[in-house]
C-alpha cells in the first residue's frame, strides 16, 4: 500500500522549521506531497512560483529519493486535493500550544469534509519551536540575522525582496 501524506502550508518562506517537518514526515509516508497554498488573503511577501523554487532549491541539498516528494500549488479545498492524489493523510507541524487550537479546528472540519483522510501532528524539533515565516520576514526586513533560521538561497531572495 501507498501511503501518501499531503504536507500543506504557506511556506512563505520555508524555514528550518518547516525542512525538519518534512524530514521526519518521510519515515512515516511513502511519497510526501508538499502543497504550496496559493492563498491571497495571507498576502505572501513571495510568489507561489518562488516559494515551489524555493522547496526545491532547499529539499535538493537532502540526499532524498526524488521519487518520494513531489511540490504543487494548491488552490481550494485540502481534502479536494489530497483525494485528487490518493492521500490518506495529511502532515501538520506544531510548534506551540497556540498552533493546536487552530490545528484542532482545520482537523475537525478536514475529518468532516473527508473521514478518510487522518491528520498527523508532528511537534517542531526544540531547536525549531520558535520558528516562523512571519517572524523570519520580519527580523530579515529589519536587518536582523535570519541564517539560523532559513538557508542561504532563502536569504538571497529575501534580499532581492527588500531591496
Amino acid at each position: 500500500m501507498n501511503r501518501i501524506g499531503i504536507y500543506p502550508g504557506t511556506f512563505d518562506p520555508l524555514t528550518n522549521g518547516h525542512l525538519n517537518i518534512i524530514v521526519r514526515s518521510l519515515k512515516i509516508v511513502d511519497k510526501l506531497i508538499i502543497a504550496v497554498a496559493d492563498n491571497s488573503n495571507k498576502k505572501p511577501l513571495l510568489s507561489t512560483n518562488e516559494r515551489i523554487n524555493i522547496i526545491k532549491n532547499d529539499i535538493s541539498s537532502h540526499n532524498f529519493n526524488e521519487n518520494m516528494i513531489e511540490i504543487h500549488s494548491v488552490k481550494g479545498l485540502l481534502t479536494d486535493f489530497a483525494k485528487s492524489f490518493n492521500a490518506c493523510f495529511i502532515i501538520r507541524g506544531l510548534r506551540a500550544v497556540s498552533d493546536f487550537e487552530y490545528e484542532f479546528q482545520m482537523t475537525g472540519m478536514n475529518f468532516k469534509l473527508n473521514p478518510d483522510i487522518e491528520t498527523i501532528f508532528l511537534m517542531s524539533a526544540d531547536n525549531n519551536s520558535f520558528i516562523s515565516s512571519n517572524l523570519v520576514k520580519e527580523v530579515h526586513k529589519l536587518g536582523g540575522d535570519v541564517s539560523k533560521f532559513v538557508s542561504k538561497n532563502t536569504i538571497n531572495i529575501l534580499n532581492n525582496k527588500n531591496s
